[in-house]
């Protein structure tokens, strides 16, 4: 039995009242906040007398940002002027990591706190909500046989579908299974990626075909985060872990989603694609499996080490017959080296490899766009 929840907002409450708590402020109160600037910099700003280091972990800038104090104890430090995005941060005083305060836009994560703040253009970008016709998120709860260390095996995915969508419509729709971050959720793509609004948007101008994306809970072995952060892992390491989740992934959330959702049942419909961890699993499930997916699409893709014949053997590139395989990577992201590595090796085996290179780092602020860009090219003939 699968149950069903939609989703109509982010709880932020708790990890807001422990963020003011921390910080030893009020709220309702007339503080500085962190703020946009004319020039479109962000201003990051947080009242905390008495700290002895502050600084600004942020997707706007590679390096963390080291904040200077004022008479009245309020901590500050500004950006440069940045490209419209949103930016997710965390104040980090101490040592010890927590969230804004006045911020109640806040992304989920397993390890750490994030904030998150927008800096909008000139005219409103994908991610951001306008008044277009907007598909729907769902969230369903199940049991599963595979993963270890949930609590009561219970484990999670979302699904967008679009506007529109037609549970009776003759020609099944094609689905992408979209793949999250270490430390992330099922949320991750919908709530801090905005990747619903985003496909509202490209829908709306008719750059892409209305498909249903499913986002799982990308954990094996959910110990790998479930401890907090810098926990050792307990048991069961990374590698296994990603094991257990290419048997849940394709035995237990695909054979549900396809007796629950009007989507394609063959290879050609289907495509998976991720961000960093899931950007590697994406490229790892695709070519293990290429009778359930003929579109792969890797983001920042973390696939360890460059012996690629060893990770990946027996790849046959007439028996896989891939539609695409998609390899983006921002040109300050530290897995650049081994993503241009695996676009050669794929290359060399005559798959049918795109490499996208983008400015930035290994942030949604990089992803965002990667996504809009591969989003167009599938599922086409």
């Amino acid at each position: 039995m699968i149950a069903r929840l939609r989703i109509h907002f982010l709880p932020g409450a708790l990890l807001l009242f422990l963020a003011c708590t921390l910080a030893g402020q009020n709220p309702a109160g007339t503080q500085p906040k962190t703020a946009i600037n004319a020039d479109r910099s962000i201003t990051y700003r947080l009242t905390f007398p008495g700290a002895k280091q502050v600084s600004v972990t942020t997707d706007a800038m590679l390096h963390p940002l080291p904040m200077t104090e004022d008479s009245n104890g309020v901590w500050s430090a500004t950006t440069p002027p940045l490209t419209p995005n949103y930016y997710g941060y965390t104040f980090v005083v101490d040592g010890v990591h927590m969230l804004d305060p006045f911020n109640r836009e806040i992304h989920p994560n397993f390890v750490d706190f994030f904030s998150d703040i927008l800096v909008p253009g000139a005219t409103p970008a994908p991610w951001e909500l306008t008044n277009i016709p907007h598909g729907e998120i769902t969230r369903h709860i199940f049991t599963t046989h595979f993963c270890l260390n949930y609590p009561n095996d219970q484990t999670a995915y979302v699904v967008y579908t679009p506007p529109g969508y037609d549970t009776t419509r003759k020609v099944a729709y094609p689905v992408l299974y979209l793949l999250h971050s270490y430390s992330g959720t099922e949320d991750d793509w919908t709530a801090t990626g905005k990747v619903n609004l985003m496909l509202d948007r490209l829908l709306a101008e008719g750059k892409i075909v209305p498909m249903v994306v499913v986002m799982p809970r990308g954990y094996g072995d959910f110990d790998i985060v479930g401890r907090g952060v810098n926990a050792p892992v307990r048991g069961t390491g990374n590698e296994h872990s990603g094991q257990l989740f290419m048997r849940s992934l394709t035995e237990e959330v695909l054979p549900a989603v396809e007796r629950e959702y009007n989507v394609a049942r063959d290879r050609e419909h289907r495509a998976i694609a991720g961000s960093s961890m899931g950007g590697g699993q994406s490229i790892e499930i695709g070519l293990a499996h290429p009778e359930f997916f003929a579109w792969i699409g890797g983001i920042s893709a973390a696939v360890p080490g460059k012996d690629f014949d060893t990770r990946f053997p027996g790849v046959d590139a007439q028996k896989a017959r891939l539609r695409l395989l998609w390899i983006a990577c921002g040109t300050d992201d530290f897995l650049m080296s081994n993503d241009r590595a695996l676009v050669a090796w794929a290359k060399e085996k005559g798959l049918p490899v795109t490499a996208f290179e983008t400015q930035g780092w290994h942030t949604f602020a990089a992803w965002r766009n990667d996504l809009l860009a591969l989003a167009p090219l599938l599922f086409r003939n």
